[in-house]
């Protein structure tokens, strides 16, 4: 993994095959940690989507060199797994209380301190990211900043609701059935890579696929239930004072609930980049979109890309096909506008 000095390798067989796993007794049940890199680095804490975790949630966005050098070289990256979805996970007791929104906030809390951790920056991916920005707010001198992916703020509206409430009686009934499974797919991909009668869905959407049989029905369902039942903390965004970086997928379900985010948090602090031609989980379907407006985030912490591999080739995105407004390191945090992203054909083409 990485090494202490200035220097840093990226082994992508040992990136999530070398990490070590640790299982943190909360006063809220166990929770599982993955632990990458050298810990005496700053921290860079992780939660996915619902029936995700780190391998199928961040694999995209660790595989890509660039970023994964990027943070690797700054960061030990703890992946902290909702419960139950760890792989090889056993079924959670039905008996067990289902856990509350601020019950899965205040667990990173004791991750943190079993850790000794300060403040961290963290990453979340829709139901993770309001996980995160619920952590934010209730622990404030413990976040640096965070980086949210299609995230959510506002309570599920009726048809939100209603969909969630379909995939809870699958997974009671049928457990995770192809159905359910199509119905996730939706949530996370674009119609281009889940494909159709005349395309095959991506390699991505099948190893998603591949990932979801793992999962325990019983623990997918206690997640769902507590983001379907999850408080509005819109009122609460305004006092968040850590800088926000802001993804979200055109095509994404969760698109004008980013963008409502986006305008009710600080403006000094905030910005907001919209990755055209992709779904909800960015860091999966397009990771090298994401790669310049972080470089250009964590540089207002004095983070940077190791030096010897600013010479390799730039992703498919270069910094030519994204908005002015981003490049410039001071206007990071001041821009409250979407951001445009979007891969030239050819690019695109390459990626598939």
């Amino acid at each position: 993994m990485a090494d202490s000095n200035d220097s840093v390798s990226v082994d992508m067989e040992t990136i999530y095959l070398g990490g070590e796993e640790h299982t943190v007794r909360t006063g809220r049940g166990p929770v599982s940690v993955i632990v990458y890199g050298d810990q005496d680095k700053p921290a860079l804490v992780t939660y996915p989507d619902l029936a995700l975790n780190h391998m199928s949630c961040f694999q995209g966005l660790f595989f890509c060199p660039e970023a994964a050098s990027l943070l690797l070289h700054n960061f030990c990256i703890y992946h902290i797994n909702p419960p139950g979805h760890e792989l090889g996970a056993a079924a959670i007791c039905p008996d067990d209380p289902v856990p509350s929104v601020d019950d899965l906030a205040d667990q990173i809390i004791e991750v943190l301190n079993y850790f000794r951790l300060g403040a961290v920056m963290c990453m979340g991916v829709t139901a993770g990211a309001y996980i995160l920005t619920l952590f934010a707010m209730k622990y404030r001198k413990r976040v640096l900043g965070l980086i949210l992916v299609s995230p959510l703020c506002k309570a599920a509206s009726w048809t939100e609701w209603l969909y969630n409430k379909v995939m809870s009686n699958l997974l009671y009934f049928y457990g995770t059935c192809g159905l359910l499974k199509e119905l996730l797919l939706q949530r996370y991909f674009s119609k281009e890579v889940r494909g159709s009668a005349e395309v095959p869905e991506s390699d991505i959407v099948q190893a998603c696929r591949r990932l979801l049989d793992e999962r325990q029905s019983i623990n997918v369902l206690r997640f769902l239930q507590a983001i379907n039942r999850r408080p509005d903390i819109t009122d609460g965004l305004k006092k968040l004072k850590c800088r926000t970086l802001i993804f979200v997928g055109e095509n994404s379900p969760f698109h004008s609930e980013a963008v409502h985010m986006t305008s009710k948090l600080d403006r000094r602090y905030s910005a907001l980049v919209e990755v055209q031609a992709c779904g909800s989980v960015v860091t999966e379907e397009q990771p090298h979109a994401m790669l310049v407006p972080m470089e250009y985030f964590l540089m207002g912490y004095g983070l940077y890309r190791p030096c010897q591999l600013s010479g390799s080739p730039r992703s498919p995105l270069s910094p030519s096909c994204i908005s002015p407004e981003l490049l410039s390191p001071e206007s990071m945090g001041l821009k409250l506008k979407p951001i445009k992203t979007r891969v030239s054909s050819h690019a695109k083409g390459a990626e598939r």
